[in-house]
């Protein structure tokens, strides 16, 4: 199993950031140049994601569309949820998300990202070589996409407003 981390700073509250994390939009977002979606399939394909709820991701990764169901499965607002792979490429999956008040008010965003690739050997071979990095580069890029969408005035079109 590859463990992965991935820290960013963002100069914002800690709710505002918790919130953005859990947002399918700013999650497509960070991921438009693999066409992903949220699929409207059996879970949410819109707004914030809650405890228990599943969401359906299609995405082009090594030029072949893949299918992913993910689930809440913890939630502890506003500074940890949880979700995991119930269905997808991957032998298993699971994304801890942790945040924390930082000095002068701004959030530290950990993400904790669990993989293992299927088939044993050839899994092994494929996390070393390859799905490390690209994993990797991909939670770097989701994370620049919320810290923007965070540091900015335009949080505002994806978060009801209270």
């Amino acid at each position: 199993m590859v463990r992965l981390e991935e820290i960013t700073e963002i100069h914002a509250p800690i709710e505002r950031c918790f919130d953005l994390a859990r947002s399918i939009e700013v999650h497509l977002l960070g991921n438009v140049h693999f066409g992903e979606n949220a699929l409207a399939v059996g879970g949410v394909s819109s707004g914030l994601i809650d405890m228990g709820q599943t969401v359906v991701w299609r995405a082009r990764h090594f030029w072949v569309w893949q299918t992913l169901t993910s689930k809440m499965t913890a939630f502890d607002p506003p500074v940890f949820f949880e979700d995991t792979m119930v269905r997808g490429a991957f032998k298993s999956m699971r994304h801890e998300h942790f945040f924390r008040t930082i000095p002068g008010g701004g959030t530290e965003m950990k993400d904790v990202l669990y993989f293992s690739a299927p088939l044993p050997l050839l899994g092994r071979i494929a996390e070393v070589l390859v799905l490390r990095g690209y994993m990797q580069n991909l939670l770097h890029e989701r994370n620049l996409v919320l810290k923007q969408v965070a540091e900015s005035g335009e949080w505002r079109k994806y978060l009801p407003s209270s």
